[in-house]
């Protein structure tokens, strides 16, 4: 158990995060349903393809993303994790208000490329919590996080058609740029982190030490794989999005507002995974999180299966509000288990790299539909993503580190590198100090 100040402070921070990351996704999305008609409504300076423009306007973010939020996450575990979460709150609301005011859809692509650079709001919010989080409690920390960022993904969307419909593009951005600098504000005003700098900077500056710190990280045992099945996780999220809006289109009357269900679709999957996340938290703190993580995506994988070959709307809703509650399990289980083999201090490493890793899974999961889809028609690709989630279930169960399958309790007394990891120099953690999380 957590008495006193102590367990007070990290979980005062954890529900200020949570309101945070509630916030800030409310905002995200809020801009996601109409990104590509904004872009039509824009000129194109280059004349380029309508198109071509909507696609890079999604996929210029999740590159740049790649590519930055490793550093970030490194410099983090040197100058601290509040530091970045503020970075990423501000510098995304002036990216976002920026966007109110372009000119042209090249512009526009600009300033998204702008916003993947800057921001990674999610892994800098994950590694302040992963640093104050006792390990025992982690599954629950990553539940309740992963409860705000779905949540406000289910709400962020209704809002945005609400805004622009009767308000217009342009001041959708302006409520998105507020909402991030309501957040931000409420970082740097609620959070204390207690942060100790590491005592010798890593020979050859900066450059080197944040090279030293990927290393660490993925040189520890079952690192790898985790990354790896948060990547199918998200391709398996994801690869549907292209392609959703025309499968629905066949499955309702031609007076039907597809857009409308599309939404609702995209938000039962949200809200059944916000619904889910701390109670498949919970079982992972207690039986393991890969055991969570193995039952999730087998889940996963058979409420997607069915959905090749649904004839009514409401069957797809259905199927995909049960994929919902075994998404809101998959997720939270993978962060989970990547602070599990992880040592102390690496925290903003640990959840940058998981950041590039969910951006390139991003990137090439609506493709990746689309190319199924193209090749094979629209039901093949619910086949596909049925089969990867069934795939990386087995290979959970496989791959994943034997320790880790133990309970959070039995890793604790017997030392195992398990769901309460120690670093792998046989040395135990302090009990002093900064507190671990999630």
């Amino acid at each position: 158990m957590e008495g006193g100040v102590e367990g007070a402070q990290w979980q005062r921070t954890l529900w200020i995060m949570f309101v945070a990351q509630l916030v800030s996704a409310v905002g995200f999305s809020v801009i996601f349903p109409f990104l590509p008609l904004y872009v039509q409504e824009l000129p194109s300076l280059w004349h380029v393809n309508a198109k071509l423009l909507a696609g890079l306007v999604f996929s210029a973010q999740a590159v740049t993303m790649m590519v930055a939020s490793p550093i970030w996450g490194a410099l983090a575990d040197r100058f601290g994790r509040k530091l970045m979460v503020e970075r990423s709150l501000f510098g995304g609301a002036v990216v976002m208000a920026a966007m109110a005011f372009v000119g042209s859809a090249e512009e526009l692509v600009g300033l998204r490329a702008l916003q993947g650079l800057i921001t990674g709001t999610i892994s800098a919010a994950n590694a302040l919590v992963a640093a104050s989080a006792p390990r025992q409690r982690i599954g629950y920390a990553m539940g309740v996080m992963q409860v705000g960022l779905t949540g406000g993904i289910a709400i962020g969307p209704l809002l945005g058609g609400i805004l622009a419909d009767t308000l217009g593009y342009r001041v959708a951005f302006w409520v998105t740029s507020a909402l991030l600098a309501t957040a931000g504000v409420l970082v740097a005003v609620g959070v204390e982190e207690v942060f100790e700098a590491p005592l010798k900077a890593p020979r050859g500056g900066v450059s080197l030490g944040l090279y030293a710190s990927w290393r660490s990280v993925l040189r520890r045992r079952g690192v790898g794989t985790a990354y790896g099945l948060r990547f199918l996780a998200y391709l398996g999220r994801m690869m549907i999005v292209p392609i959703a809006p025309f499968f629905i289109q066949t499955l309702l009357e031609a007076e039907a507002s597809v857009n409308t269900f599309t939404g609702l679709v995209f938000a039962a999957v949200a809200f059944m995974s916000a619904v889910s996340a701390v109670l498949w938290g919970k079982l992972g703190d207690r039986i393991g999180h890969q055991r969570v993580l193995v039952m999730c995506a087998l889940l996963s994988g058979l409420a997607y299966l069915p959905q090749s070959l649904v004839q009514e709307a409401w069957q797809l809703l259905a199927l995909q509000a049960l994929f919902g509650l075994a998404l809101g399990g998959t997720l939270p289980s993978t962060s989970a288990l990547l602070a599990a083999y992880t040592a102390q201090g690496e925290e903003g490493s640990v959840y940058g790299l998981d950041s590039s890793v969910v951006s390139g899974s991003r990137a090439v999961a609506p493709l990746l539909g689309a190319a199924v889809a193209q090749g094979f028609g629209l039901r093949a690709t619910f086949t596909a993503t049925g089969i990867l989630f069934l795939a990386m279930g087995l290979l959970g169960l496989r791959a994943l580190p034997a320790s880790s399958r133990t309970g959070a309790s039995k890793a604790s007394f017997s030392g195992d590198v398990g769901e309460i990891p120690v670093p792998f120099n046989g040395v135990p953690r302090s009990s002093g100090g900064q507190r671990p999380e999630r």
